[in-house]
């Protein structure tokens, strides 16, 4: 059986001389999945190779994790995984809270009002800062930017791909 990936980060530089790598992270939970013993698989977007790595350490530097991964010492070998990305197995994740939601849950749902005017289907999920903004493609227009707050999303349905949510003025 084939095992399903999803995206941790991305590798977007090297950092010293040591072999360390600048990761753009891309997970809600970056103390656990960059966690010194935490194993990762590092894949070449565009061959589909992939490398299972283990973390020797991480620290948060402007906004970007410098990793440090086990074997990796060199800058010279550290720069051929310039543009990598860091995925981690479905099968790794931990069970969430009630009312909390893995990205790869969400997008693809659909997104209708409380009266049951369907808006369309959750394609981006963007990170601006306080909260989680869904953007929700219709059928025919322009995207709508739905922000992830209770008085906007009532209820969250992942396993039948259906978010209800309340319009407030001004949002569309």
């Amino acid at each position: 059986m084939d095992t399903e990936w999803l995206l941790v980060g991305k590798i977007v530089n090297t950092h010293g001389i040591r072999g360390e790598i600048k990761v753009v992270s891309q997970t809600d939970f970056p103390e656990e999945r960059f966690a010194q013993g935490n194993e990762l698989v590092m894949e070449n977007p565009e061959t589909g190779q992939r490398i299972t790595v283990v973390i020797q350490g991480a620290r948060l530097h402007k906004n970007m994790y410098i990793v440090k991964i086990k074997d990796l010492d060199d800058i010279n070998v550290a720069e051929k995984y310039k543009g990598w990305s860091l995925k981690v197995s479905k099968d790794d994740l931990g069970e969430l809270d009630e009312g909390e939601y893995y990205h790869y849950e969400i997008i693809g749902c659909k997104v209708v009002t409380e009266e049951g005017e369907e808006l369309g289907a959750v394609t981006e999920i963007l990170v601006p800062g306080a909260n989680d903004v869904w953007v929700v493609q219709p059928a025919k227009g322009k995207q709508l930017l739905i922000p992830v707050i209770d008085e906007v999303v009532l209820d969250v349905d992942v396993e039948s791909k259906k978010i209800i949510v309340r319009l407030m003025e001004g949002l569309i």
